[in-house]
């Protein structure tokens, strides 16, 4: 694949647009089965269980767009006017909808107390295992260091301690991209580097890759150097490029029945195994990279495409319906053994409540894209003159 001159904008690859599709939904699956309950049905719990794990696939997919698109940049991220317009663009796409659902949560924490309040009865806020939503937790949420192990919980809208490394990763980034830049084998050592981290992080943890508050802008350092690396190697892979679509198919088959193995029968999360899991994911970044074969093809389709497009918004507004769930939970739902549609509601509640959760999530996100996410960046952008040369929708984000 040859380089890009600096004033060309490389082209966009739509499989890995469309690859952000569905892992954001399984992730929030993972979030409700963490805190309410598991199916107890093996297969369904194995996919559940592992849901974090698509943090690895985002955090490469962000080093690997990133790379990607500013490779041929490396000069002018080096000076300060390249480097602060790099962090003005990013911030441009991560932090409106980020301020806007942590004052979303702000509301629906001040609603929730003064309803509890009223009512005489304590909110969710305050009650065992509340959700943490103190002052220093919202402050340094505005300055997006939550995720900095700067707390030892996540707090607020938690799943941003995404966005809180994602930022740290686009602070340091030009140092990876001053280090991905040269011979092949550069990309080969930072994949290597990558994949030796996370086995130092899994020697010391005791869950396995699910590090978020702590060490998450380590877990994140390892996957965005896999990622970095990985667009080394695909720059230089003509000779796979050339392949034809069906090679490209063949590959993503094999790659699919390799990620339902690890994903089911290598055991349960939260082990070593984990790096497993994460490999083939990063994998995937790579083979759906070349934009051929069926598999790309079915990405490339509207409905992946459409849900990619959304997949931070879908990502970032989960907590709000986690908790808001919790608060019908609490004051709305009649007991579990009820009867309601002549079932228990509890078995009823069983299917219902997780597809009701995802679908509502999937809109939310669409919402949140359509009416904040894309008009807050657009309106910074005019108002900062921030011309979009290149902006790339990296990870989730």
């Amino acid at each position: 694949m040859g380089t890009h001159s600096s004033t060309s904008k490389p082209a966009t690859i739509a499989a890995l647009a469309g690859a952000r599709a569905v892992p954001p939904l399984l992730i929030v699956l993972y979030h409700f089965s963490e805190g309410h309950h598991y199916s107890g049905l093996r297969l369904l719990d194995l996919v559940a269980t592992r849901g974090y794990l698509w943090v690895e696939f985002f955090f490469t997919l962000s080093g690997f767009i990133l790379t990607h698109v500013y490779a041929a940049r490396l000069r002018e991220l080096w000076t300060r006017k390249g480097y602060f317009g790099f962090l003005k663009a990013r911030l441009i796409r991560l932090y409106p909808l980020h301020l806007f659902m942590l004052l979303v949560l702000l509301a629906l924490v001040v609603s929730a107390r003064l309803a509890g309040h009223l009512g005489g009865y304590a909110s969710i806020y305050d009650r065992v295992y509340h959700p943490m939503v103190d002052a220093k937790g919202f402050v340094l949420s505005l300055f997006l260091v939550q995720g900095w192990n700067t707390l030892n919980y996540l707090t607020w809208n938690g799943v941003a301690w995404f966005v809180s490394v994602e930022f740290a990763l686009c602070l340091v980034f030009p140092l990876f991209l001053k280090a991905q830049h040269g011979r092949p084998w550069r990309g080969a050592a930072l994949v290597a580097a990558g994949i030796a981290g996370l086995m130092l992080l899994l020697a010391n943890s005791s869950h396995g890759l699910d590090l978020t508050f702590h060490n998450g802008v380590l877990r994140g350092l390892c996957d965005f150097s896999i990622g970095v690396g990985l667009a080394v190697l695909f720059r230089h892979a003509g000779a796979i490029a050339a392949l034809p679509a069906s090679a490209h198919g063949a590959a993503q088959a094999l790659l699919l029945v390799l990620l339902a193995y690890v994903f089911t029968g290598i055991g349960w999360s939260h082990t070593g195994n984990d790096l497993y899991i994460a490999l083939t994911m990063q994998a995937f970044v790579f083979i759906l990279a070349f934009d051929k074969g069926w598999l790309a093809d079915l990405l490339k389709l509207r409905g992946p495409q459409l849900l990619g497009d959304w997949s931070y918004a879908i990502y970032l507004g989960q907590t709000f319906w986690l908790q808001y769930m919790r608060v019908l939970e609490f004051r709305f739902y009649p007991p579990r053994d009820a009867m309601v549609l002549g079932q228990r509601f509890s078995t009823l509640m069983w299917w219902l409540e997780p597809t009701l959760l995802v679908l509502a999530c999937a809109l939310w996100g669409g919402a949140l894209a359509e009416w904040v996410e894309k008009p807050a960046a657009k309106w910074l952008r005019a108002r900062l003159d921030q011309p979009r040369r290149a902006a790339p929708a990296s990870g989730i984000t």
